[in-house]
Formats: structure tokens, sequence, C-alpha cells
């Protein structure tokens, strides 16, 4: 156990809240960040709002930044999410969802945010198996990064810092995941996955997000409890259609 802190990226997803509670269950004093980036799902942070407050987080940061100012990506431009049938249906090849270099921008911000705080240690929700092929979600990623990190700052050079990147999910399952986090007390009613909510915040149930959380939840035979789109619960209309949590 510490009381150090650390610098949790909290999106208000399935993983990133896992992630958060297993920080806090470590000891370490919390500094959540999120981010506005001009995400098409940008109901995202109000999920992450919940969360944050539900585990009683004092410090939680909404950084700004435009990436929709670049686009290129289903998630920042003009540019149809794709839906499948069942996970089963998700190619190998990138998914035109991956937002070009954003872990980089967002752990980078992490980063300056902990040498300010004087921590040094960042936690991210990345995994390398049910996941939807982004680069920047793989263990060589996070550990070039972390090399990164300690080379390009004062605290890392000067030696007051040795910087640790914390991707406690990288070789859990979705299932095991939902384990892990129920273990843990997590509440996944508050959480948001989905990348192409309805306006009232409904999950469309067929986006590669959505297909992975409700894979996971039910290989972990249990019931996601958010709410999708009528009919769009692709796991033997099995799906919870509660509602989530305000």
């Amino acid at each position: 156990m510490t009381t150090r802190d650390a610098v949790v990226l909290v999106s208000g997803g399935l993983d990133s809240t896992t992630v958060l509670a297993i920080a806090r269950h470590e000891g370490y004093r919390v500094n959540a960040l999120s981010f506005r980036y001009g995400q098409r799902h940008s109901v995202e942070l109000d999920a992450a709002r919940r969360v944050v407050a539900a585990m009683g987080v004092e410090r939680h940061v909404v950084a700004d930044i435009d990436l929709r100012a670049f686009g290129g990506s289903a998630l920042t431009d003009s540019i149809d999410v794709p839906k499948h049938e069942t996970a089963a249906d998700l190619g190998a090849d990138i998914p035109v969802t991956y937002v070009p270099a954003r872990n980089t921008v967002f752990l980078s911000f992490a980063l300056a945010w902990a040498e300010t705080l004087g921590a040094q240690d960042l936690f991210i929700g990345v995994n390398a198996l049910d996941y939807s092929g982004y680069p920047d979600c793989r263990p060589e990623y996070i550990a070039a990064f972390e090399t990164l990190a300690n080379l390009a700052t004062k605290a890392g050079v000067e030696g007051t810092s040795r910087f640790k990147i914390h991707a406690p999910l990288m070789t859990l399952d979705k299932a095991a995941i939902v384990r892990r986090g129920l273990e843990l007390g997590v509440d996944y009613s508050l959480t948001h996955s989905c990348y192409d909510p309805a306006p009232d915040g409904t999950s469309c149930g067929t986006c590669d997000s959505c297909l992975l959380r409700l894979k996971g939840f039910s290989e972990a035979g249990m019931t996601d409890p958010i709410r999708y789109a009528a009919g769009n619960s692709p796991l033997g209309r099995t799906a919870s259609t509660s509602a989530i949590s305000t």
C-alpha cells in the first residue's frame, strides 16, 4: 500500500473505471484526468464525473484538446462509426475509430500534471486482449512511453522521479476486467462505453466498444447494467435495458 499521488486517465468507460478502482485499492491518492477532445461520444465525460464522484476522488481535471481540428477518425470527424452484429465480426485491421496518437497525447498531458504534482505514477486502462486493435494499446507502446517519460522531463533527467506507467489491465480480457471491477465494488451502471450513443446517452449496442463490453459481461456471467437501444443488444437480447444512473 502507498499514499503517493498518481494521475489516472479516466474516460468514464469500463476499463478506465476499473483502473481507477485498482489505483484507489492500492492506496494511491488519485488525481483523475479526463479529456474533452471533440469526441462525438462526449457523454462519456458525464460518466467520468459520476465515476470519480462515486469513488470519492477529490481532484478531477477535464482538459480541453480539439482533435477535431485534425479529424481522421470516426470519433473526431464526419465518418460513420462501424457497426457489427457480434464481436466475432470485428476485423483484424486497425478500425476507423482509432484516433491518431490519442494515447500519446493523453499520456503527455498526464505526465505534465504528474511532474507538477511531484508524482511518479500514471495509470491508463489500455488492454491488449479484448480491444479494437489500436497500436497505442500494446505493451511495447507503454514501455516506450515510460522510457520517453524518464528522458523528456526535468524530474527524470535530474533523477528526482522515476516515472512508471501502470497498465494493470494489459493482459486481461474483458470478462476478467469486469470480474476485477466487481471485486473492487465498481458500479458499472455509472459508466459509458459507446462510440455512437443516442442524444440521451443510450448505447447503440453494435459499435466495436459496445460489442466488446457486452462480450465481457456475458463471459463473466453478468448482465451489463446500462441501457442499450431497443433490439440492438447483440447477446441474444440479454443486455439490461435499465436506465443509466444520472
